[in-house]
């Protein structure tokens, strides 16, 4: 399966008809890392999503653009759907799917790239 079929736009998105319930997880996935898959799935398992839709946002200074940060996302088994939007389009998105449960991970992301950065620099210290 060409996995890049589960990415859509978001007019694609809010026409399709979605199985309920509805988890929506956003989030810039820059370095898609394992710490990713266990928490999509987790919040898949915990909110008994029937399906689990990724939006990915943009992200000043990344690493790879949208684009592949949402093929890479897409191609994550528990991820049904992927949406790429920007931060003014996110909040009408949502308010339009109208998801059981919205896990927001840009933080998360921030902290995380924030570690691997870390650890990039004391290895390279050695």
């Amino acid at each position: 399966m060409d996995t890049r079929r589960k990415i859509l736009t978001s007019t694609a998105a809010l026409a399709l008809g979605l199985a309920r319930p509805l988890a929506l997880v956003t989030g810039h996935f820059d370095v898609l890392r394992a710490e990713h898959a266990r928490e999509l799935e987790s919040i898949r398992r915990r909110t008994g999503a029937a399906t689990l839709m990724v939006a990915v946002l943009p992200l000043p200074g990344e690493l790879l653009n949208q684009r592949a940060r949402a093929e890479l996302v897409a191609a994550m088994r528990m991820v049904d759907y992927v949406v790429t939007a920007d931060g003014a389009d996110l909040d009408p998105l949502i308010a339009a799917l109208a998801p059981s449960s919205v896990a927001r991970l840009e933080e998360a992301d921030a902290r995380r790239t924030r570690q691997l950065v870390e650890h990039v620099h004391r290895r390279q210290i050695r």
